[in-house]
């Protein structure tokens, strides 16, 4: 094409190009090229070489990368006084989430230490810390409660009737099922990361993991409570657990232990004041002030002196083995009953951890590779569940701790690690005297945080209704169906969010902002202007199986063409011409005959005129009417429902010497149904009944408006914009193809614009170029399209039908019947097609015939 042709108001700058075009510009590789067989795509994975080598150890043992390089004068201060300050809030928070996880404090030492040192090597984020959090730990807390509930492990004290339980079973085999379900979530998260599945932590949306974090404090506080009011309350699990176990609580309030709810109430109070003036005086400190810490310190050293064990009946921490525990085989016999509860905490634990990872790697500008972090994580969980730890992940406190005081690389996680050795092995037990009420008001009080995510709601309400039906959805489901069975009610509805969508995209008509190569929506933008015959469409989502007919529907409704309709109409009207050329072929036939029986009547001076009835197979049958008609022949005649009789008027001559004929149907005078109406299109001048005049005149006038030609419209080209979609399937295919089929019946042309690599490779496979298709509708802009129409189609207006071409004259030629005759003027404003071309002609040659006197 000329680039310096002008269309009109809109000058080609530029040669048109469409995609046939463009591969002849271009070096388009094929798709062999992109996508090699699968012989040679493992024939090149297999091959080792040694930068491949090196590549896939690096990958593989992110300490191999950074450790070499490791500087100890830049680095190693600021690491030790981060990992110091870390590993001191791993000592209370391990603790305190062991009672959440509802196995002995010690096993929450462990988790602190063993994931730790594995993350220290396979992990590639330098600023989280791994160890005990909050909500894995009431997930593992409901499993092991659910497993090894008190009732499965009583024992009969002695003589006496009064049940005890067994506490060292029971938290022996607690300690197996955390242990269990630690082990499988870990192997579940090594093979996603295996087989690069590290996207399926971004299913959980924002919304989804703050309602779930949200609801999860609320059974975090449930569980606590116990320990709070110091009183023997039941834990359920399952649907509704949250519910039974707060009724339980509160009917055993009225059994309070004051003295546990006394130190309850100041370790809290205590709590607050001291992180409200760390939190103000955050700026002043060179690192914060371990209030955690201190408090578990000052609890121990103040039930140590005061007995408050023995004297008031205080529960404590209890024995805390000094020394490490060796590895043992979990019991894969659970794997069975936990496998559920196993995934869940591997995808809660990556949600948690990715986003940690990937929000401090961008503040400080390097990158976080999510299936390494799968990987890294799983083999902390396994290599934790081999020593009796329960599930780990990153937390959210401890990594703004680490962040905050200065570190920079993963050893300061080493540093924290040998923190809480150091504990285990000298220090654990100092704090058997420790009382539980303590580490609840520690728990309680670090959820704060959580429950001021209750704000998302107000905040959702103005930003996106949808993603708080998420949030709402979410946190009803987390807090009545529990934290397993909840997550993946919450997970599924924001897919089905998602579905539907993409079900419901925005539809939109494009049009031409003056004197650029831009195209908005005419809707919102006032600018726009509409390309004179061609409609651009565009929708906002791709177009796939889930919403390829209501992509077709709202294609229908926004270019005004219903083409469903007009190709049964075109057909009707096709199948109507056919009928009227066998009319037309019978009627010449008859008309020799007629003008001959019309001269002898004339020579014969007959008064009465002679009648010639047409039946519906279209025989015509004389009747001699020699004075007044018989009254059989009459009865005979009103039978004939759907004959036409022709009437020689006693003149039978006019002005131009041509015979006037005039025509009576017959049939119901007043039926005025669709179906009898339709008849009207094949007679010109109808005797009817009594029927209501101006409802009959609508009636004729619209059909014979229908009989003449097709509807209105201004559109010769329909340009689909394709550029938001980023792949298709068979299903879009198919309706692009009845699109591109459909159209071409009305002499509409369809063109596609920018249409991505991926989705034209795509359409290539699925076959949907044909002789009819060519890559020669597909554009690469939507501006390129446009040019293209109004080189091919600008300068034809498209066929409009004039209404006026049709008028309805009314006569009365008798005190009993109304004569309608309706003429055509003049059919099409502009050129019509051929097709039209030729049913005009016949229409005109008919009327003109019957005008005539001659059909």
């Amino acid at each position: 094409m000329d680039s310096r042709r002008r269309f009109g108001k809109y000058k080609v700058e530029r040669e048109v190009l469409d995609e046939e075009r463009l591969e002849e510009l271009s070096q388009r590789k094929t798709y062999s090229d992109i996508h090699p067989p699968l012989t040679k795509q493992l024939k090149e994975s297999f091959r080792c070489t040694v930068p491949k080598l090196k590549r896939s150890l690096v990958s593989s043992f992110p300490v191999l990368y950074w450790l070499p390089k490791y500087s100890v004068w830049d680095y190693g201060m600021p690491d030790l006084i981060s990992g110091i300050s870390v590993g001191i809030m791993h000592l209370p928070q391990g603790m305190a989430y062991a009672l959440l996880a509802s196995v002995p404090p010690v096993f929450g030492l462990y988790s602190s230490l063993y994931p730790t040192l594995i993350y220290f090597i396979f992990g590639t984020s330098r600023h989280i810390s791994i160890g005990t959090f909050t909500i894995l730990s009431i997930m593992v807390g409901s499993v092991t409660e659910r497993l090894a509930p008190d009732v499965n492990f009583t024992i009969t004290n002695g003589t006496n009737v009064t049940e005890e339980v067994d506490i060292a079973a029971r938290d022996l085999y607690r300690v197996q099922v955390a242990a269990a379900t630690t082990v499988l979530g870990g192997l579940i998260q090594v093979f996603l990361g295996v087989v690069k599945f590290g996207f399926v932590g971004t299913y959980l949306s924002e919304p989804l993991v703050r309602a779930y974090t949200t609801a999860a404090a609320a059974h975090a506080v449930v569980g606590q409570l116990r320990n709070n009011f110091g009183v023997s309350a039941k834990r359920f699990s399952g649907p509704l657990s949250l519910i039974y176990t707060l009724v339980d609580v509160c009917s055993k309030l009225p059994q309070t232990h004051l003295p546990t709810l006394a130190v309850s109430a100041v370790t809290m109070t205590l709590l607050i004041a001291a992180k409200e003036l760390n939190g103000f005086f955050s700026s002043k400190l060179p690192v914060p002030v371990p209030v955690e810490l201190i408090t578990i310190i000052a609890g121990t050293l103040i039930s140590s002196y005061a007995h408050l064990r023995s004297n008031y009946s205080v529960s404590v921490v209890g024995e805390i083995p000094s020394g490490l525990r060796t590895p043992n085989m979990p019991n894969v016999s659970l794997f069975g009953e936990v496998i559920g509860d196993a995934f869940a905490l591997a995808v809660v634990g990556y949600a948690m951890s990715i986003s940690l990872g990937k929000t401090f790697a961008l503040k400080h500008g390097y990158k976080v590779d999510s299936n390494q972090e799968l990987v890294a994580l799983g083999l902390s969980n396994v290599a934790g569940g081999f020593f009796q730890c329960f599930s780990v992940c990153a937390s959210m406190s401890r990594s703004l701790i680490q962040v905050t005081t200065g570190g920079k690389t993963q050893m300061a996680g080493l540093a924290s690690a040998l923190i809480v050795l150091v504990t285990i092995l000298k220090l654990g037990a100092l704090f058997q005297e420790l009382p539980k009420a303590v580490l609840a008001s520690v728990v309680l009080v670090n959820l704060k945080g959580m429950f001021k995510q209750y704000s998302d709601i107000v905040t959702l309400w103005r930003s996106n209704k949808t993603d708080l039906v998420v949030w709402l959805v979410t946190w009803v489901s987390t807090m009545l169906l529990n934290l397993d069975l909840g997550l993946a009610a919450s997970i599924t509805f924001a897919l089905f969010t998602v579905i539907f969508r993409t079900q419901l995209p925005t539809y939109s008509v494009l049009g031409n902002v003056p004197s650029t190569e831009l195209y908005v929506d005419m809707e919102t933008h006032r600018e726009a202007r509409q390309i004179p015959g061609v409609t651009i469409f565009r929708s906002s989502a791709t177009v796939y199986f889930a919403n390829a007919e209501l992509y077709l529907e709202a294609l229908k409704e926004k270019s005004g063409l219903d083409i469903t309709k007009m190709i049964v109409y075109k057909r009707q009207q096709e199948a109507k011409q056919k009928r009227r050329e066998k009319r037309a072929e019978r009627r010449a036939k008859r008309q020799a005959k007629r003008e001959k029986l019309a001269q002898t009547a004339a020579r014969n001076v007959s008064v009465l005129p002679d009648l010639f009835v047409e039946d519906e197979a279209g025989c015509c049958t004389e009747m001699s009417m020699d004075g007044v008609i018989a009254e059989k022949e009459q009865q005979r005649w009103s039978e004939k429902e759907n004959g036409t009789v022709f009437v020689i008027p006693p003149s039978p001559r006019t002005l131009d010497g041509h015979c006037r004929w005039e025509y009576l149907k017959g049939g119901d005078p007043d039926c005025s149904s669709l179906g009898w109406m339709s008849e009207l299109q094949d007679g010109d001048t109808t005797t009817l009944g009594s029927s209501s005049e101006d409802t009959l005149s609508r009636d004729l006038e619209r059909v014979s408006l229908g009989s003449l030609g097709k509807w209105t419209w201004d559109i010769h080209s329909i340009i689909l914009d394709l550029s938001t979609a980023n792949f298709t399937d068979t299903v879009a295919i198919k309706m692009l193809k009845n699109i591109f089929q459909d159209f071409s019946e009305i002499d509409v042309d369809i063109y596609l614009a920018g249409c991505q690599e991926s989705v034209v490779e795509q359409l290539e496979r699925g076959n949907f170029f044909s002789e009819t298709i060519t890559k020669g509708n597909l554009f690469a802009s939507v501006h390129d399209a446009v040019l293209h129409c109004l080189n091919n189609r600008g300068a034809t207006s498209p066929p409009r039908f004039d209404p006026s071409a049709v008028s309805v004259v009314e006569n009365s030629d008798s005190q009993n019947c109304r004569l309608f005759q309706w003429e055509l003027k003049g059919c099409f404003v502009s050129e019509p097609d051929q097709q039209h071309k030729t049913l005009t002609s016949s229409a005109s040659q008919e009327i003109q015939n019957r005008r005539l006197g001659r059909g």
